[in-house]
């Protein structure tokens, strides 16, 4: 829209504040039913209204316009905080879309230049509701992705057995993802403790297929440029024959049935014999 018509919008919008104002938190407070106090939706409609009406004072033309800089941060900061909060992508965008409430009444007081205005306005919003509406579900998104992440770190633990012995319990399905996760906390460990031995326990992990294996074989590879041996144990029957029948290959990597037949083997080949036969005896 020309500058003029923009200045003319922000002029309907500045005289017809009260009633619009009053229209909007109205519909806003009764949609979120609680969620948020009048007092705080005032206060972020009054943001919104002075960051929309200084856009189209400058000249704004279209919503991505500089001059519409600050509504969007605005908008952008309102729903990360409200994706964070645990707020419905509906409850985050009525508060844009509720704006329109006192824009309707303005349509039938006027002549058609009023209504053409009131039109425009009502466009605008729409654009502001989509932008609402899409920085919310980016922001949700990031939060996922984030919880996510937290997740996979707290479901790939490295734990110090014995002085120089780590083992990686894995529980749930190995994928590309996770594998890197695994290799990167094992080899943080193993400079850490200077540990020369470490074992991959895959008794939680439910079924092991080529891609599985290969995930696994890397992991091995990777610790033995640092210097580390690996033993891989919870090797289940059912596993066992799952291997077998799919033609996979360890190599020379040492397996065993149990975290603890592997712990007694990483003892023996430490040179704790004795420690080792204490180990296997109980």
């Amino acid at each position: 829209m020309p500058a003029a018509d923009a200045a003319r919008l922000a002029a309907i919008l500045q005289d017809r504040r009260g009633e619009i104002g009053a229209a909007w938190l109205d519909r806003v407070v009764t949609e979120l039913q609680g969620r948020i106090t009048r007092a705080e939706a005032e206060r972020e409609q009054t943001d919104i209204f002075d960051a929309l009406v200084g856009g189209l004072l400058a000249g704004g033309e279209r919503l991505d316009a500089p001059s519409f800089d600050s509504l969007r941060s605005l908008l952008s900061d309102l729903s990360a905080t409200r994706a964070r909060l645990g707020f419905t992508p509906r409850e985050t965008a009525v508060g844009v879309f509720a704006l329109k409430e006192g824009l309707y009444d303005l349509a039938g007081r006027g002549d058609t230049e009023r209504v053409d205005d009131v039109a425009a306005l009502l466009r605008l919003v729409d654009d502001l509701g989509l932008f609402t509406f899409e920085s919310f579900a980016a922001a949700r998104e990031g939060i996922i992705t984030e919880q996510a992440e937290q997740l996979l770190e707290l479901s790939t633990p490295v734990v110090k057995l014995w002085e120089g012995i780590v083992a990686v319990p894995l529980v749930g399905t190995l994928d590309s993802a996770r594998t890197q996760v695994v290799m990167e906390k094992l080899l943080q460990t193993l400079v850490e403790t200077g540990s020369e031995h470490a074992i991959i326990d895959i008794t939680g992990v439910p079924a092991v297929d080529t891609q599985v294996a290969q995930h696994l074989l890397k992991t091995v590879v990777a610790a033995r440029l640092m210097g580390a041996e690996c033993t891989i144990s919870g090797i289940r029957p059912q596993i066992a024959q799952t291997i077998v029948a799919l033609g996979i290959e360890f190599g020379d990597i040492r397996t065993k049935a149990t975290l603890a037949d592997a712990l007694v083997a990483a003892l023996r080949a430490n040179g704790s014999a004795r420690t080792a036969g204490a180990v296997a005896g109980a």
